[in-house]
């Protein structure tokens, strides 16, 4: 989940997700952090999922602080993540779970918006919004079901614009929502949420509604909670199995952008927010959605390289390369969960053709070349990574077992760990001998037949005496 899976908006994505950048835990040694990075999945990845920019944010859907990925592109943490946003001038909201930027140009003042206790639809509270039970709106006549198993309501409050059209797969929208809890505690409120239907930007209910919708219609949505955070519900506010209750409104409607002809900057926010989007499944084991997500970011993460570009253009098209290093590193380790593991060897090249050195999809191809007992090139594979990271146990754990299975798992030699910096390409001087057995006759055996002899003998004696 580079954040191999969490949010990135509140962290970074886990888009480290899902490439998310993940911290590594304090409390365990930094041998072990290692060992389990490269042995982990993507919330290993989660580097690339939940990066150290989510530290500065709200919570993540999950427990995105787990994550130990370290986004390159934040070395400095928190600070890091501010001076990022303010060299492109976004900003980030902080009520929105499901990561999400936002372009401070707007007139909005996003963080009062979101703070704010007021209901965005101060004319339009009234019963049902604030006090029914949802069994008594599931149950309600003057509601439509959207869906035929009657677990996902809605009730026109206003109608929108008339013979307009309903927005359709792949569209990109803009919504206005809140959403409570029954006991009516606000866990969602957004006064211009922007997502594409059908890319898991939001959960099904949310597209669901909107499909049945006009521009300028204000609705109150009711969904089961199969349509909502199911069983795993959403840390720290939504419990498992929870309905919830949205009011929302279809502001606009229009056709997804070509990523090609957005500005760099747009690509990179609109590309972190697919990430983080995936970090958020990886960290609730959804891996299908979250290598879905960490697939669209890629596609986001594009760029178009010109002769004579000036350097800021430069900068920011090696942002996106650093940023689709993160995706993909996520993105292998969510094929590996899958078991999808040509999948995940074709992804981990591909960030190698991006950046040779990454020793994540060093260890990960050399591993996987190995179960696939092409031992030679997974020799040198995990021998580069060795040098480049010569501390990391997984290394030498990996090496070890590809030792022994060259043998065909024969009383062989081991591998020993050696400085890197004296490996070469004759591995030979850094193998272990084997034990040798000892020879003669084993104490054991001796053992053995004396038992025998006195069992004999004993006998002989009850015998006789017999007689």
């Amino acid at each position: 989940m580079e954040t191999e899976p969490c949010c990135e908006e509140h962290k970074d994505s886990a888009v480290e997700p899902i490439e998310p950048e993940v911290k590594e835990a304090d409390s365990e040694p930094a041998d072990r952090d290692r060992l389990n990075e490269l042995s982990r999945g993507p919330a290993e990845e989660g580097e690339e999922l939940c990066g150290k920019e989510q530290a500065g944010t709200e919570s993540c859907a999950g427990k995105s602080e787990n994550t130990e990925i370290k986004s390159p592109s934040d070395p400095g943490g928190e600070s890091g993540g501010t001076e990022l946003k303010e060299r492109r001038k976004l900003k980030k909201t902080n009520s929105w779970k499901m990561v999400r930027f936002q372009d401070p140009s707007e007139d909005d003042d996003v963080a009062e918006r979101d703070s704010s206790a007021e209901s965005l639809f101060p004319d339009y509270a009234m019963e049902e919004w604030t006090s029914a039970t949802f069994e008594e709106l599931f149950m309600a006549e003057d509601w439509k079901d959207i869906t035929e198993d009657r677990l996902l309501r809605k009730k026109v409050l206003k109608c929108g614009t008339l013979q307009a059209p309903h927005p359709t797969w792949g569209q990109e929208v803009t919504v206005k929502m809140q959403c409570v809890l029954e006991d009516r505690t606000v866990v969602e409120k957004d006064g211009k949420l922007v997502f594409v239907i059908g890319e898991g930007d939001v959960n099904q209910a949310l597209e669901e509604c909107v499909m049945s919708m006009q521009k300028g219609e204000i609705t109150l949505l009711l969904a089961d909670s199969q349509y909502a955070y199911g069983l795993l519900g959403r840390e720290p506010d939504i419990p498992a199995w929870t309905p919830l209750l949205y009011q929302l409104q279809l502001l606009d409607i229009r056709e997804k952008p070509d990523p090609l002809t957005l500005p760099i900057a747009d690509r990179i926010r609109i590309g972190n927010q697919k990430r983080e989007r995936g970090n958020f499944h990886f960290q609730r084991e959804e891996y299908s959605m979250a290598a879905r997500a960490y697939c669209i970011a890629l596609d986001v993460l594009t760029t178009r390289s010109r002769d004579g570009s000036d350097g800021s253009v430069k900068a920011e098209e090696e942002e996106v390369q650093d940023y689709r290093v993160k995706c993909l590193n996520n993105l292998a380790t969510t094929q590996l969960k899958l078991e999808q593991f040509d999948e995940a060897l074709h992804t981990s090249r591909d960030v190698l053709t991006l950046e040779p050195n990454n020793v994540k999809a060093l260890f990960r191809t050399g591993k996987l070349l190995s179960d696939k007992g092409e031992y030679k090139e997974a020799m040198e594979v995990l021998k580069k990574a060795l040098k480049l990271e010569p501390a990391t146990k997984a290394i030498h754990v990996e090496l070890s077992k590809l030792v022994k299975r060259q043998t065909g798992g024969k009383d062989t030699k081991e591998w020993k760990a050696k400085p890197a910096e004296m490996l070469g390409d004759d591995i030979t001087p850094f193998l272990i001998p084997p034990k040798k057995k000892p020879s003669g006759i084993s104490w054991k055996f001796i053992l053995g037949a004396l038992v025998v002899a006195l069992g004999s003998l004993v006998t002989s004696v009850i015998l006789t005496a017999r007689n």
